[in-house]
């Protein structure tokens, strides 16, 4: 994720530490806690799905907004040990 976030524009990688901060927001409040024009964050967001780093979902709140926060990064390791745990808690 970090070599592909350098490559991005700064207001790119407020965004993501913003979402990261924060959890999952719509686009407004987005624009309100990083102080960036609309403009400025919807072309962080394309950049950031293009590059798969955001996820974009229904906000259900309200269907005419959506609710952006970052993409979670599948491991093998992390899978596994997920699976692990979860056997654990059968046992």
């Amino acid at each position: 994720m970090d070599d592909v976030l350098s490559e991005l524009p700064p207001s790119a990688k407020l965004v993501v530490k913003v979402l990261e901060y924060n959890g999952g927001l719509t686009q407004k409040e987005i624009v309100e806690k990083s102080r960036l024009s609309q403009r400025t964050v919807r072309d962080a967001l394309d950049r950031l799905q293009e590059n798969d780093l955001v996820e974009k979902d229904i906000y259900i709140p309200d269907a005419r907004q959506n609710l952006y926060r970052l993409a979670l990064a599948e491991s093998d390791d992390g899978e596994e040990e997920e699976a692990a745990k979860a056997e654990a808690l059968l046992d």
